[in-house]
């Protein structure tokens, strides 16, 4: 069996190279040429996500394609040029890669959404699940969400078999953002405003993430299904801290003020989507996911973060 990897050389496509190259054919499907090639994969030159690539060429051969490639960021992503921006890679660049794999007869496409196709928080103890109805709130989600209903238009048209993944937050080696910005703050120990804050978030490690795909390039159940996916285990922003800190063998000193005068703070400086995600809940059910493929999270929270710690500390 042969694997398309979109996205290849980023956070999550390198990871699943690394794994893939073990058991598959692989072919990475790349922006330009890598400075380091993984032996054993195929390595070839897509160019942008566009709606008039043409993939014909770099697909022969394929029986599953992985599309990890997408448009995260634009300046000002509330602007309608900016979903115009997200529409033309995530929604349109999409269809088109998928049209172009099918017609190449390639049996089943592996699309990672987002759990914003979902909503962007959730009540206490009201989980996402995968049969809740989508409610993207901004202009990346809605772009998600469009791709997943195009993707399905392709396949009851063409035969092939649509898969797509809705994760969380995503940490571990090579992670950015957000993520990254906390484990620098933590590393210099300072003190962090965040002790009051009791909110439960669920979160992925990148390890497994990539297993979860692994499950779905040839399951027979995962077939025109959507999943969604996390550790199995919410923390809070306190929480999370607390275990980070102990991985990267930092002491931590969380200052309990209170959540609604941060929230106040952080509306008057602006950063509203910032608070919401220190602040608010946003869990998911991934009950679906465990009940059909048969699949568990081979890695625990703690060994999740201790691994992305141990990255870290060497960077």
């Amino acid at each position: 069996m042969v694997i398309a990897v979109t996205g290849a050389t980023g956070f999550l496509g390198s990871a699943l190279l690394e794994r893939l190259s073990t058991q598959y054919g692989v072919v990475a499907l790349v922006r330009k040429e890598p400075l380091v090639r993984l032996a054993g994969v195929d390595y070839r030159i897509c160019g942008d996500l566009s709606p008039s690539q043409e993939w014909s060429h770099l697909l022969p051969g394929v029986d599953v394609v992985i599309h990890t490639a997408a448009r995260v960021h634009v300046m000002d992503a509330s602007s309608s040029a900016a979903v115009n921006e997200f529409r033309r890679t995530n929604v349109e660049g999409t269809i088109n890669l998928a049209q172009q794999a099918a017609n190449g007869g390639a049996k089943r496409f592996i699309f990672l959404s987002s759990i914003k196709v979902n909503g962007e928080f959730t009540d206490p103890d009201r989980p996402f699940s995968a049969e809740d109805g989508p409610n993207p709130q901004e202009a990346y989600s809605i772009s998600k969400m469009e791709a997943e209903q195009g993707l399905q238009e392709i396949g009851a048209k063409c035969g092939m078999e649509i898969v797509c993944i809705r994760p969380p937050l995503v940490y571990g080696p090579g992670v950015k953002g957000n993520f990254l910005s906390m484990l620098r703050w933590l590393k210099l120990g300072v003190p962090l405003p965040l002790g009051s804050i009791h909110n439960k978030r669920s979160l992925v490690s990148l390890e497994n993430l990539v297993d979860l795909i692994i499950t779905c390039i040839d399951y027979p159940a995962a077939a025109n299904q959507i999943f969604l996916v996390s550790d199995d285990e919410d923390l809070s922003t306190s929480e999370l801290l607390q275990r980070m800190s102990a991985a990267l063998g930092q002491s931590v000193r969380l200052i309990p003020v209170p959540a609604k005068l941060l929230q106040m703070g952080a509306q008057m400086l602006g950063k509203k989507d910032v608070a919401q995600r220190l602040f608010g809940n946003l869990q998911v059910d991934i009950s679906k996911t465990k009940n059909l493929l048969g699949w568990s999270p081979p890695m625990s929270v703690n060994e999740g973060l201790r691994k992305t710690a141990k990255w870290y500390l060497r960077q």
